[in-house]
């Protein structure tokens, strides 16, 4: 938690130095356009002189480009604020359950857990077990369940060992299909920031997870 506050107080202070050099750059290029501007009026011909409507199109111009600079360091600052926010969001949920989409079951002391939501209520729910090769190694009988999240365990002492590991889920009512997403129950071990977004690593498992796809957090 203490690399997650300097990470974030780090950045706040980038971003104001960000901040900064972008008003010192407006006002540069401001003092710039009057500088041009007053040399352009000194220098005109007395005979055919800049009309109103001239120097107000050039001022518009002006306020635009300063306009565009202004909402140009708004915005990073705001994308600044949210990743550490983001950052903060992971660190605090290290060490935490979370449930994710996906399929791949990790055992952790030879026990895997996973979830199911139904989009409908189903009368025959199973899970089967497979291997990378796609060999059914157990199945779970969920029985009936109602539309939702619905949560289960497997415990193993013969494929303790195995990382390859994913489920598949089958889902009916009377007959008929129904959508069963698969889902990962998981204890998160680090968040890592990027340039992408936030990802976690989770225990057991080699690829990282996007913070996006969270579910729900135990």
């Amino acid at each position: 938690m203490t690399s997650a506050i300097s990470s974030t107080t780090a950045s706040t202070a980038t971003t104001t130095g960000s901040a900064s050099a972008g008003s010192t750059t407006a006002a540069a290029a401001q003092d710039r356009f009057l500088k041009l501007l007053v040399a352009q009026l000194n220098n005109q011909d007395p005979m055919n002189p800049m009309d109103n409507a001239q120097m107000t199109t050039q001022m518009a111009q002006l306020d635009t480009v300063s306009g565009i600079q202004q909402l140009n360091s708004t915005v990073k600052s705001m994308a600044d604020q949210f990743t550490s926010m983001q950052a903060m969001q992971g660190a605090s949920i290290v060490g935490h359950d979370v449930i994710v989409n996906g399929s791949n079951l990790t055992l952790n002391a030879g026990v895997g857990k996973g979830a199911v939501s139904l989009s409908g209520a189903a009368d025959s729910v199973k899970v089967d077990i497979v291997s990378a090769g796609g060999q059914v190694l157990d199945t779970l009988n969920l029985g009936a369940q109602s539309a939702g999240q619905h949560a289960f365990s497997w415990t193993t002492s013969a494929y303790a060992g195995r990382t390859d590991l994913s489920f598949q889920v089958t889902a009916t009512s009377a007959g008929q299909s129904v959508t069963a997403t698969p889902l990962v129950q998981n204890t998160v071990i680090s968040a890592n920031p990027s340039s992408t977004g936030l990802s976690l690593s989770l225990q057991g498992q080699t690829t990282p997870v996007a913070y996006s796809d969270i579910v729900s957090i135990l």
